[in-house]
This record gives C-alpha cells, structure tokens and sequence, in this order.
C-alpha cells in the first residue's frame, strides 16, 4: 500500500479534479470559522479528504497523525474529553474496521463528541479490496451511542457537516466527494438527524435507498413510472438512528419494499429496515439491492455498480418481481 505524500498524491489523482469543487472541506471549514472548539484530524490523506482547505486556512487547528488511524480515533477521543470536537478523517474502511477497538471503547464507549469522516464509501474507488468500505454501516451501527449519517450526494454534504456538529456524541459520516462540477441550479438539501425524507411519491412501491443510490432509485422511479408502475423513494440519510415511523408509514402503504445501499446488503440499510418492519409486525414484500455478500474488484465506480447489481435496472426488476408476486 503507498504511504505519506504518495499515497495523497495517488489518491488525489484518481478521486479529484481542479474543476470539482470541495463540498466537503467547504463546509468543514465554514463551520470550523463558526465554532473554535473544532479541530481536524488526518492520517496522510489531506487532499483526498479535503481537509487541505482546513490545513492551509486554519493550520494551529490541524493535526496530521500519519498512517496511524488507530493511534488517530485515541488522539481524538483524547482531545474530545478536553473540550474540543475533534473531526477525524480517513478512508471509510481505514476508519472503522482497521481501528475499531480503538472506536469503541475511546469515542463510542464514553460518549467522546467526535465526529469520524470516511471517504471512498462501498465500490467507489479503483483500488480495489483493501479501500472499498462495504462493511462500515454495519461495524458502525452496532456500536452503542454511535450516529451514523450518509448524504444523498454533494447537496446534502453542508447539511450533514452542520448536523454532525450540532449533535453532542459521536458520529459516524459517510462522504462520497462529487465527481464533477456542481449545476448552475444546484441547491441544497436539508439533513435532520433521525429524519428520512420522501423525494419522490408514490402508491405502488417504496425504495428506501442511502448515500449514491438515492439518485439511481429516482432514475429507477422515472423507468418504473413509464410502465405505470407509481415508486415512492425515500432518502436514508441517517441510518442510526432510523426513522422507524417513516419506514413503518410507508411499508403498509405500499406493502412492496425494496433497498438500496452502496453497503453489504448484510447489516446495513437493508437490515435496519428488515429489522424495523418484522419487530412492528409489518408484513411487506422486500428486497435488498446492495453489494450481495462478496468481496469486489477495482474498476470504476460506473463498472462496479454494473458488475455487481447497484443499478436502476436492478431496482426496477426487484419492484416488478415484488409487485407480481401475490399479497
């Protein structure tokens, strides 16, 4: 694996153009310039992270703690008991399977008001096993007092910044960086802790779908709707702690139910939903559309998402073959 100044300039060469903006190290920054108790935190990977924005305008609040994410999760934890609000950043997967002990028991555990960054969310990278965070929302959301948030894409990143910081306790933030230049109508999108939001109605089926596959459910929605079939989306964002009513709401509604996930299909969104629907006895008929139990290649992320199911295509097939079943 390459390490230090390598490993950014790598990275940065894959994940990053000059002409994409820097949503992300955008709104850090404006928040940081807000509150004076945040600090961020890096393990080598500033430009990758857009945490150089923070590093270059802020640099007394910049801590670069090397490839060391372990070390890093303590340093905050540490930090965060001294009155700071440490934002720690990384990779998804080197920020919650590689120092998880160190998670657990020194931010989760004692309710440490740290806020974890992971970039390079599930199939999204071309490097392959070693970076692709399949398994994060799982490890996450199993920790006690850990808030797990994914925005829909580059509109929502400012809103979940903001809402990661008003909340006091631990959170976990998935970040995809956007892949090119904002549109000229782009506006921003709410984030409320707790709260899915309804993007698109519909009677006849419900996605419920996180993070990239909120936009590829709408374009599953629009397929859908040629053939007369009405989808309802649902935008995930925050998947600990669920919104158990909007789930429950629109499951009896529609009674076919269908996730969508950039995540393992095992522990994710599609387990938190399964789990809300069977405790409130909601009979629905269900599937999940995700990563199905497998290690994936590199490639590029349009690649991945074909190769291994996370399409429109395959979600409009799931309601299809949901909807013809019988009740």
């Amino acid at each position: 694996m390459l390490s230090g100044a390598a490993a950014d300039l790598r990275v940065g060469d894959f994940t990053s153009r000059a002409v994409v903006p820097k949503v992300y190290g955008e709104a850090l920054l404006e928040i940081a310039r807000e509150d004076p108790r945040i600090v961020c935190l890096g393990a080598d990977l500033s430009p990758a992270t857009e945490t150089d924005l923070f590093r270059d305008a802020l640099p007394d609040r910049f801590f670069n703690l090397g490839i060391a994410e372990a070390n890093m999760m303590g340093v905050a934890g540490g930090m965060a008991r001294c009155g700071d609000m440490p934002f720690a950043h990384t990779f998804g997967v080197f920020a919650t399977r590689r120092p998880y002990d160190q998670v657990a028991l020194q931010i989760a555990y004692p309710r440490a008001n740290v806020k974890i960054v992971g970039f390079l969310p599930g199939l999204t990278t071309l490097l392959g096993v070693s970076h692709q965070a399949i398994d994060d929302l799982a490890l996450m959301r199993a920790l006690p007092n850990m808030t797990v948030l994914e925005p829909s894409g580059p509109a929502q990143v400012r809103a979940a910044v903001r809402a990661a910081a008003r909340h006091d306790g631990p959170v976990y933030l998935r970040v995809r960086r956007a892949e090119g230049p904002l549109p000229a109508d782009f506006e921003a999108e709410p984030l409320a802790i707790g709260r899915a939001s309804v993007v698109r109605d519909g009677d006849d089926a419900v996605v419920f779908a996180c993070g990239a596959m909120v936009e590829i459910a709408l374009a599953a929605a629009t397929t859908l709707a040629g053939a007369g079939h009405r989808v309802a989306v649902v935008n995930v964002a925050t998947l600990k702690p669920l919104d158990a009513a909007t789930v429950i709401q629109w499951a009896r509604r529609t009674g076919v139910v269908v996730t969508a996930e950039n995540h393992s299909i095992i522990g994710g969104l599609g387990s938190a939903v399964a789990e809300t629907l069977l405790e409130a006895n909601v009979a629905a008929r269900f599937a999940r559309i995700g990563v199905r139990d497998t290690f994936a290649e590199g490639g590029s992320t349009p690649y991945l998402f074909d190769k291994y199911g996370l399409t429109a295509g395959a979600i409009a097939d799931a309601v299809v073959r949901l909807r013809s079943r019988a009740p």
